[in-house]
C-alpha cells in the first residue's frame, strides 16, 4: 500500500535541533511573515464577519480559528520534516465568503468549513495530491511560483510611492544596512529602519489600539447543500491547487522535497478543526512559507525550520489575543507591511525565475506559468496558481519541449 504520509525527521530531532534554529535571523523573519498575515488578511476576516453579520464573539473566534489552528501546521510540520513549513488561513478564500455565506447561519458556515476541510483530508489520504505534483516540470512550477508572487515584489514601488520616506527606509536599510553592520541581515535591518522610520515621522496609527481576549467558540456544524457546492468545494480547490501548490513549489525552489502528501492531511485535517471554532480553513501558507524559506531567513538551508516554527507560535498567540494583537498591527501602515513583505520574497523571486529559466528544457511552458500566474486569473472558481501549471504544461506538450512535458528536467 502506498505510503501517504512522508517519513521525516521526527519530532525528537526536529526538537532536539530547534534551538540551535531560533536565532535572530529567523524570529525577525516570521515577524515579518506574520506581521503580513495579519496586517491585511484579519481585516478582510472581521469585514466579511460584518457583512455576514456574525457577532464579536463569533469573529473572535473565527481569527482563533484561522491562526490559532493554522499555527499548529508550523509548530508540528517544520520540526518534523525540519523544512520551512508554514501553516495560515486561505486569503482568497475569505473573499468569497461575504456572497456565497450570505443569508446562512454561522453554524452553517461552520459545516461549509468542516466539509471543505474533509474533502482536502481525501485527497490527501488518496495520494492525488502528490502524484499530480510529481507530472509538472520544476521549470514550469517555478515560472507559476514567480508569475503569482511577483505582485509583492510591485509591492515594494507601490507601497513606496505611498509612503516614500518610511518605505524608502525599510528598502535603504534592506540594501544598504548589512554593508555596514556586517551581523545585520537585510530583513532584519529593513524592519528596524522601517519602524524607526515611522517613530520618528509619527506614522503609527494608533486609533485602533484596544485590549481584549479572544475566546474560542466551539460549533457543532450544520451541513447545507447550498454552502457545500458554494463554499466547500471551492475552499478545497483552493488549498491544494493554489495555496499549497504554491509552497510545495517555493520550498521546491530552495532545495527542499516537500512532503506533499503530509501537507495535504495536514491541511485538511487542521482545516476541520478550525471550522470547529469558525476560521474558514487552515492550509500550508504560499507567501508565509516563502519569506520564510529564504535565504534572508538563514543562510543555512537546515535552520530556516526555526522562522517557521516561530511564526507558528506567532500565529498561535495572535489567535488568542487576536483582539490587542489586530489593534497593534493595524497600527503600522499597510504600504509599509507592503514593502517590507516584498522585500522579505527578493530572494525566493530571484531563484525561482533562475530555476524557471536557467535552462532551456521548459522555457515556453515556464514562461506561460509566469504570465498566467502574473494575470491573477480565475476560471471556474479556480486561481491562476492552479491554472499556471495546467497551461504551461500544456503549452510545453505541444511545443515539444523536452520529450514531453513530464519527463525532462527536475520534477517536483
Amino acid at each position: 500500500m502506498r505510503r501517504v504520509i512522508e517519513p521525516g525527521a521526527g519530532l525528537r530531532a526536529g526538537f532536539a535541533a530547534l534551538p540551535r534554529a531560533l536565532n535572530r535571523n529567523t524570529v525577525v523573519t516570521a515577524a515579518v511573515a506574520i506581521l503580513f498575515s495579519i496586517a491585511g488578511p484579519a481585516l478582510i476576516y472581521v469585514s466579511v464577519a460584518e457583512q455576514l453579520g456574525f457577532t464579536a464573539a463569533q469573529t473572535s473566534s473565527w481569527l482563533f480559528g484561522a491562526y490559532a489552528v493554522a499555527g499548529l501546521i508550523g509548530i508540528v510540520l517544520a520540526p518534523y520534516y525540519q523544512m520551512p513549513i508554514v501553516g495560515a488561513a486561505c486569503i482568497p478564500g475569505a473573499s468569497l465568503l461575504a456572497t456565497a455565506l450570505a443569508g446562512h447561519s454561522f453554524a452553517e458556515a461552520v459545516g461549509a468549513y468542516v466539509a471543505s476541510g474533509a474533502l482536502v483530508l481525501l485527497i490527501g489520504i488518496s495520494g492525488l495530491a502528490s502524484r499530480v505534483m510529481a507530472l509538472v516540470p520544476l521549470p514550469i512550477v517555478m515560472g507559476m511560483v514567480a508569475g503569482c508572487m511577483m505582485n509583492f515584489g510591485t509591492g515594494i514601488v507601490s507601497g513606496t510611492s505611498a509612503m516614500p520616506l518610511v518605505c524608502g527606509a525599510a528598502v535603504i536599510g534592506y540594501f544598504a544596512l548589512p554593508r555596514v553592520l556586517k551581523k545585520v541581515p537585510p530583513v532584519p535591518a529593513s524592519l528596524l529602519c522601517a519602524l524607526l522610520a515611522l517613530l520618528l515621522t509619527g506614522g503609527f496609527e494608533t486609533a485602533n489600539l484596544s485590549f481584549s481576549f479572544s475566546a474560542p467558540l466551539f460549533t457543532l456544524p450544520r451541513f447545507s447543500p447550498g454552502t457545500l457546492l458554494s463554499v466547500s468545494v471551492p475552499l478545497a480547490v483552493l488549498v491544494v491547487g493554489a495555496q499549497n501548490a504554491q509552497a510545495i513549489g517555493v520550498l521546491r525552489a530552495q532545495g527542499y522535497t516537500p512532503p506533499v502528501g503530509a501537507m495535504t492531511v495536514a491541511s485538511g485535517v487542521a482545516s476541520m478543526a478550525a471550522g470547529l471554532f469558525g476560521g474558514h480553513n487552515a492550509n500550508i501558507a504560499g507567501p508565509m512559507t516563502a519569506i520564510c524559506a529564504s535565504g534572508d531567513a538563514d543562510p543555512d538551508p537546515a535552520k530556516r525550520f526555526g522562522a517557521a516554527f516561530a511564526c507558528g507560535v506567532f500565529s498561535i498567540l495572535f489567535g488568542v489575543f487576536s483582539g490587542v494583537a489586530l489593534g497593534l498591527i493595524s497600527a503600522i501602515p499597510v504600504p509599509v507591511t507592503t514593502v517590507l513583505a516584498g522585500l522579505a520574497m527578493i530572494s525566493v523571486l530571484v531563484s525561482s525565475l533562475t530555476e524557471a529559466f536557467g535552462s532551456a528544457t521548459h522555457l515556453r511552458g515556464a514562461f506561460v506559468a509566469l504570465v498566467v500566474g502574473l494575470s491573477g486569473v480565475t476560471l471556474l472558481g479556480v486561481g491562476a496558481a492552479f491554472w499556471a501549471l495546467v497551461f504551461g504544461s500544456a503549452a510545453s506538450l505541444l511545443s515539444g519541449e523536452g520529450k514531453s512535458p513530464l519527463e525532462a528536467g527536475k520534477r517536483l
